[in-house]
């Protein structure tokens, strides 16, 4: 997700597009099919990588340049705490089961009101407190946090540095195991 390169702000908008569009793109395959499944999971690794990037980089930089900063990662970091709860219970539901099309919903529901108030909210504050230097290097660090990052959801890890950033690439090694192991994600 997000390869185009660009500082942290459009790195993460990127992602946000691309999730957008896998949503859709769920939506729009057979109910219950094999399609939807394959799909449903190359959003939870899109989604999984995006939320351990924000949480080793983006948050620890909104707590620093932004006045009422703890407050808001911590707001972000819960939404992300319900989405991967949902992620979790998508991961052991069958395309064919009833409650797929349901936590589809309720999942895409949640993401999108998460990624509305980043990008009209949270964006722009920092755009304005955060030197574009360092809204380049933090775009640099997501991109590469991403390639580390777990693939699956973990709702029980850390989601605050320094535990985050030691724990999430040995994870993320196993899920891309266990990923190839399996073909999922292909």
């Amino acid at each position: 997700m997000g390869h185009g390169g660009g500082d942290v702000i459009q790195e993460l908008t990127t992602d946000h597009r691309e999730v957008a569009e896998l949503f859709g793109r769920i939506e729009g395959a057979v109910p219950g099919s094999e399609e939807r499944k394959r799909l449903a999971d190359e959003l939870t690794i899109e989604l999984v990588r995006h939320s351990v990037a924000e949480e080793q980089h983006l948050y620890p930089a909104v707590r620093k340049h932004l006045p009422d900063g703890d407050a808001l990662a911590d707001k972000e970091i819960a939404d992300h705490g319900r989405v991967e709860s949902l992620l979790k219970e998508l991961e052991k539901t069958g395309a064919g089961h009833l409650d797929f099309s349901h936590l589809i919903v309720k999942l895409r529901t949640e993401v999108t009101a998460h990624l509305r108030d980043e990008e009209n909210r949270l964006f722009p504050q920092l755009r304005d407190a955060c030197p574009q230097e360092e809204l380049d290097t933090l775009g640099e660090k997501i991109r590469s946090a991403k390639k580390t990052a777990p693939t699956r959801p973990h709702p029980k890890s850390p989601s605050t540095p320094p535990a985050n950033k030691l724990l999430a690439p040995g994870a993320g090694l196993v899920d891309r195991a266990r990923d190839f192991v399996t073909g999922r994600g292909k």
